[in-house]
């Protein structure tokens, strides 16, 4: 299943970053760089997904891709030297 969800990385002073969800708050990753933390987010949100299985919650409707026969919009970070 896809997932659309909005990403807020948070530069910490000590380096590296924080990522967190305003869609889902109990989303919260790290990592030393942008690619390690966006790569750890997959992770997060399968934690996040089975806790509200568990808890018989619902994600938000408007988070799943319906199908990956159409074109997605994308929006992401990607670095480059």
């Amino acid at each position: 299943m896809l997932y659309k969800i909005p990403l807020l990385l948070s530069p910490q002073p000590e380096g590296g970053f924080t990522v967190t969800s305003p869609l889902l708050p109990e989303l919260v990753t790290e990592g030393n760089t942008v690619e390690e933390a966006l790569a750890n987010v997959q992770d997060a949100l399968a934690a996040v997904i089975e806790a509200y299985e568990d808890l018989g919650r619902a994600l938000p409707v408007n988070m799943r891709v319906a199908g990956t026969d159409r074109a997605l919009w994308l929006e992401t970070v990607v670095t480059a030297p």
